[in-house]
């Protein structure tokens, strides 16, 4: 991603709380209107803070998008840490990791919106969100693959693969119809550990 100059972060607690809210905001508005139709006023509303206030943390709409998209990325990476936290073996790692991707979806409906608009608006930001997410990805894979959990392949090439089966299901069950159900999720889970052929 293009190096580009970042506010500082706040240096108080309540300094770090308004960005959020106003992040939070942004969210809602970007999800909701789009990148050219969202206004600053629209996320100054929205998170209850002046338009002085929102320019102390973000110079301008291309910026607090950015700071949004890397936000989303951050948080996402984290809920799937959370959602494996302790688990011994990949197989377990990936049907956990998955239902918590989905779960984390649920919560954040108008992700899709958002980083799709990245594509546009800001094409480095754009491929940086789904290599932030490939590389630890990979790296899991790849340990899995050195202990003999799984069979070596190309592990980044996997990693972008299983994210690819994610996003589609997840846009398609949770994001337009919100219909994933266990059962769904049991298959899906089943059809990645074990593939299509017949055994």
């Amino acid at each position: 991603m293009e190096s580009r100059p970042i506010r500082a972060s706040p240096k108080t607690e309540r300094g770090e709380r308004t960005r959020l809210k106003i992040i939070r905001a942004a969210e809602k508005v970007f999800g909701e209107r789009g990148f050219y139709e969202a206004r600053i006023s629209e996320i100054t509303r929205q998170s209850g803070v002046a338009l002085g206030t929102f320019y102390l943390y973000f110079s301008s709409k291309e910026e607090i998008f950015r700071a949004l998209v890397e936000t989303l990325n951050h948080d996402l990476r984290r809920s799937l840490a959370e959602g494996v936290r302790g688990l011994k073996t990949r197989s377990e790692i990936e049907a956990k990791g998955l239902r918590a991707f989905l779960h984390f979806l649920q919560r954040h409906r108008k992700l899709y919106r958002i980083v799709k608009q990245a594509e546009i608006v800001d094409p480095p930001l754009f491929q940086w969100y789904y290599q932030r997410i490939a590389e630890g990805y990979a790296r899991g894979l790849q340990e899995a693959m050195n202990k003999g959990e799984f069979r070596r392949r190309d592990p980044e090439l996997i990693a972008f693969a299983l994210m690819g089966i994610g996003d589609f299901v997840g846009m398609r069950y949770v994001t337009l119809e919100d219909q994933l159900s266990e059962a769904r999720l049991d298959d899906l889970v089943d059809f990645i550990l074990h593939g299509l052929v017949k055994r």
